[in-house]
């Protein structure tokens, strides 16, 4: 890891906690920014790389659990909460929207960098799922309005004779239609397209039981 593919935001009211944090990351190779309030880390430029939000609860414009609520939306880093007054209320509803942890002040160090070490991993894997459905999509999108048709038609496991007829097209239509489907798709197999179609959110319009009468 280098301090080029990585970002810690640190985010506390306390410029005292948000020093000795930010040397102590430093001192693991970590690249930090320490920023005093919710509003500062809102307007704070965010490079495209791996992240991780070290976020106080406390601060003087927002609760942190309130601007965790409010970026959920967005593509915002794991987040470890930090806090010199926790409570199980607390942790419960930082742990279920998401955070990776919730440490009560003084936390120890072994806690504190096994945590922004999970959050940064997390964030990788997501960046990385998130990249991959966005080129799921863009392969999608060269579809023609033909194979958009017969995509959902043959991952709900309909016979080529049963999609075709549904359809209105002949079996070597449907069957010319299914290979550029799944070359476009860059699908292996059968069962690696309909992943792919699970993936997309693409909705099944068939079954091959309720697609029976129509072969």
């Amino acid at each position: 890891m280098t301090t080029d593919d990585h970002i810690v935001f640190i985010v506390d009211d306390d410029v005292h906690i948000r020093e000795a944090l930010g040397d102590l990351l430093e001192s693991h190779g970590l690249r930090t920014v320490a920023l005093g309030s919710a509003g500062d880390y809102v307007a704070a430029k965010k490079p495209d790389i791996p992240a991780c939000l070290i976020l106080d609860v406390e601060l003087p414009d927002i609760n942190g659990l309130d601007l965790q609520k409010q970026i959920a939306q967005g593509d915002h880093p794991p987040i470890v909460f930090i806090t010199g007054h926790g409570d199980i209320p607390s942790t419960v509803r930082a742990i279920k929207r998401g955070a990776v942890d919730f440490l009560t002040k003084p936390f120890s160090e072994p806690a504190l960098m096994a945590a922004v070490r999970a959050a940064l991993a997390q964030d990788r894997e997501n960046r990385s799922q998130r990249a991959e459905l966005g080129t799921l999509k863009q392969r999608y999108l060269e579809l023609t309005p033909r194979e958009r048709e017969v995509l959902p038609l043959v991952v709900s496991g309909l016979l080529n004779k049963q999609a075709a007829a549904e359809l209105g097209i002949s079996e070597v239509t449907l069957e010319i239609h299914r290979r550029n489907v799944m070359q476009k798709m860059a699908a292996a197999s059968l069962a690696d397209l309909v992943r792919i179609a699970e993936r997309l959110e693409i909705p099944i319009r068939h079954s091959r039981r309720a697609g029976g009468h129509r072969a």
